[in-house]
């Protein structure tokens, strides 16, 4: 859930504690524009009072055994009121806390202050998992290691490469330079299932954009969508993409027919 106001948040979470989801989660961390300039995401950093305030509503419209936790950056311009902000969810009833390593006047740039985790670990109580910057098992241990965190948040890291989070739990050597990443082959029937959702939730001139978003950040990764990307960088109909998935469909049949036994 974003918003400001700590009453309509209540409302919300209320709304959907009839729904029994796994746990609600409360967003201090966007940095866009849009949502910072109507006073919520990161913007809320700068008034803990009024973060303690939402974060209080919304544990008490929830049923005792839905969680509720939080993600949040180290501020809105700077981070000197990150802890007094980690405080004030931690003491108002959140059961989780996700801290993002920068602040909005950072974006996404380049490095995450992992380093600052460790110092909002050291003043709550309840669990604290590091997010930011992780696109690789080697930063995965790095994290780690400054933040003092055993959970992590993975975001573009994951989107880049879909295999991050098995090759993180797998411990894989540290001293190998080398993630492992999903081969092509097995990524298609993924990205085919997300066309799948995308085309069922989204207007036919959204479609095509957010297959590329996808794809924008696979070809950090592979090969083979660098190709695809460029050929569908200027496309906005939804019946190429179609048509690309069923000649993939096509071929896989062709291959199994060929080795029903590989």
């Amino acid at each position: 859930l974003l918003g400001s106001d700590a009453a309509c948040l209540a409302d919300n979470a209320a709304s959907l504690a009839r729904l029994n989801p796994p746990g609600i989660d409360l967003n201090f961390g966007c940095p866009a524009k849009v949502v910072n300039r109507h006073g919520g995401g990161a913007a809320l950093l700068d008034e803990p009072e009024l973060v303690a305030q939402i974060v209080a509503a919304v544990r008490r419209a929830m049923p005792a055994h839905i969680p509720v936790s939080a993600k949040m950056r180290l501020g809105f311009k700077d981070d000197t009121r990150a802890e007094e902000c980690a405080v004030a969810i931690a003491e108002s009833g959140a059961n989780e806390l996700v801290v993002h390593a920068r602040t909005q006047a950072h974006g996404y740039r380049p490095p995450a202050y992992w380093e600052r985790i460790a110092d909002v670990r050291a003043v709550v109580k309840i669990p604290v998992i590091a997010n930011g910057e992780i696109w690789t098992v080697q930063d995965a241990a790095r994290c780690r290691e400054l933040s003092g965190c055993d959970a992590l948040m993975l975001g573009r890291g994951m989107v880049q490469n879909p295999a991050l989070a098995r090759a993180v739990n797998v411990r894989v050597d540290e001293t190998n330079e080398v993630t492992p990443v999903m081969d092509w082959a097995s990524l298609l029937p993924l990205i085919n299932d997300y066309w799948a959702l995308v085309s069922k939730r989204l207007d036919k001139k959204s479609r095509t954009g957010r297959l590329k978003q996808w794809l924008n950040f696979l070809r950090r990764t592979y090969p083979e969508a660098e190709s695809v990307y460029q050929d569908f960088r200027t496309c906005n109909d939804p019946a190429r993409v179609d048509a690309w998935l069923m000649t993939l469909a096509c071929a896989d049949s062709t291959a199994r027919v060929k080795n029903p036994h590989p």
